[in-house]
């Protein structure tokens, strides 16, 4: 399914609705350039799920942030820095992907192979300032 955003206020309505769908041990896979909003978007779904953080900075360097919401915890990863799939191994990453935790990954190409076989796809395109193309859904990965 494609939804087209116009503006942060439609990207935030729509993560409220895909959050609502999410249980724990649910492993969400962000795909899209750099700057196509898949931080925003994560940032979105944890607020959904009920993270009352202040600050919910992107994982770049940290890798990985832990929350904890209304009815699960969440791990949001982001491997962009990562150089290869070891790296993320060592990371201990497959913990995280059952329950309590509801997974958010971004840049979950650099190792497909470490996802579980079955994620929930979400693909973001900038179709121009503050739009964009949000595609969801279900992955197998081999």
């Amino acid at each position: 399914m494609k939804i087209a955003c116009n503006s942060e206020a439609e990207t935030v309505a729509v993560a409220q609705r895909f959050a609502a769908t999410l249980k724990p041990g649910d492993v969400v896979a962000l795909f899209g350039d750099l700057g196509a909003g898949k931080s925003f978007f994560s940032r979105a779904v944890m607020r959904a799920l009920g993270v009352t953080d202040a600050a919910l900075p992107s994982p770049t360097f940290a890798i990985i942030q832990e929350y904890e919401a209304a009815s699960c915890r969440v791990a949001h990863m982001d491997w962009y820095r990562l150089e290869d799939a070891d790296e993320i191994e060592m990371l201990g990453v497959r913990d995280y992907f059952q329950p309590p935790w509801v997974t958010l990954i971004e840049w979950p190409e650099r190792a497909k192979h470490a996802l579980p076989n079955e994620v929930v796809r979400v693909s973001f395109r900038t179709t121009g300032i503050e739009s964009r193309e949000v595609e969801f859904g279900n992955s197998t990965f081999d």
